[in-house]
């Protein structure tokens, strides 16, 4: 793989714990120690022996729990995990400081291959999207379908409203940042994540803001929580620039697996434009355009999107079983 590595960076040697992870009905929490990183890793018990394996992929800023919503919908169909991204989520920061678009996929790779969990169905969200094409065009062995919400793919014209993603990437900005809005509370930044992400966030119940909000703050009490922000951005802006065999959307014309893309059409930081590029460059895809969605369709639209990906599995022919409740491993 190419490299794209930041600067190192010490990891903090003892990771506080702020507070408790919220685990919802069904899953389970377990970290995973691996060369130079330790994951966090969310998983629901398999409904019944054999089942293929899925692993989910968040985006930045985001975790494991955003998956939550979905992976209950596939029960009975995959196995599912969720992790945490180094940094993110429950994650503590990799030992080298490097949270490169490389480094995560590689993140992945080591998971998987300890795992012995591939080939997989992978999803991916945003940065996460970029991720997992990453790892699907380096290890196509590792790769049983793709599916891919609102991959965070190049633009050469992105939107405005995704312009200060970038700018977190600069030096000094996130310190910057982080001293303007030190007096703003975990309710204020969530409403503002919120109306980022989402289609409509009048979607989104009093218990799942609620719930939000606990994790805001739990998150803004990590001392590196900025800096993985901040490292994260500068990886993506530095992926994008990447040519050659190395870049991103050359990557994705590699890509041997069946592939489902969601996009959004209220989509505020991946431009719906790129739905119709994505579709020509990966070669075995299927498009999901939904207009009312933003950024994290699987977390608005989860039933959509569920049922888009068992159709990705029955024209893969790995169809669910007539109660729908399972799929032939």
């Amino acid at each position: 793989m190419s490299s794209t590595e930041l600067p190192h960076a010490l990891a903090t040697t003892v990771t506080p714990r702020v507070g408790a992870v919220r685990v919802a009905d069904g899953e389970r929490l377990r970290s995973v120690g691996l060369p130079g990183i330790t994951l966090s890793v969310r998983s629901r018990p398999a409904t019944r022996k054999g089942l293929p394996a899925a692993l989910y992929v968040h985006g930045l800023g985001g975790s494991s729990q955003n998956w939550s919503g979905l992976m209950p919908l596939l029960d009975g169909l995959v196995d599912s995990e969720a992790l945490d991204l180094p940094g993110f989520g429950d994650s503590p920061p990799p030992d080298d400081g490097d949270y490169s678009v490389t480094a995560h996929a590689r993140a992945v790779i080591r998971y998987l291959d300890a795992a012995e969990r591939g080939p997989v169905h992978l999803f991916g969200n945003s940065l996460g999207g970029a991720v997992t094409t990453r790892v699907a065009a380096v290890r196509p062995d590792l790769v049983r379908t793709l599916t891919l919400v609102s991959p965070a793919l190049p633009e050469i014209r992105a939107q405005r409203t995704a312009w200060p993603t970038a700018l977190l990437a600069l030096p000094g900005v996130a310190g910057l940042f982080t001293r303007l809005t030190k007096d703003w509370s975990a309710e204020q930044r969530v409403r503002g994540v919120m109306a980022l992400c989402y289609g409509d966030p009048g979607i989104v119940t009093p218990e799942g803001f609620r719930h939000a909000v606990e994790e805001m703050e739990r998150r803004l009490a990590l001392p590196y929580f900025w800096d993985a922000m901040a490292r994260s951005s500068r990886g993506l802006v530095n992926a994008y620039t990447l040519g050659g065999q190395h870049g991103l959307w050359r990557q994705a014309e590699r890509v041997l697996a069946p592939t489902l893309l969601v996009y959004g059409g209220r989509d505020q930081l991946v431009g719906y434009r790129m739905a119709q590029r994505a579709a020509r460059a990966f070669r075995d895809s299927r498009l999901l355009s939904l207009p009312d969605a933003g950024h994290v369709a699987m977390m608005e639209y989860p039933e959509t999107v569920a049922t888009a990906f068992r159709e990705l599995l029955a024209d893969a022919g790995e169809q669910p079983s007539p109660s729908g409740a399972g799929a032939g491993s």
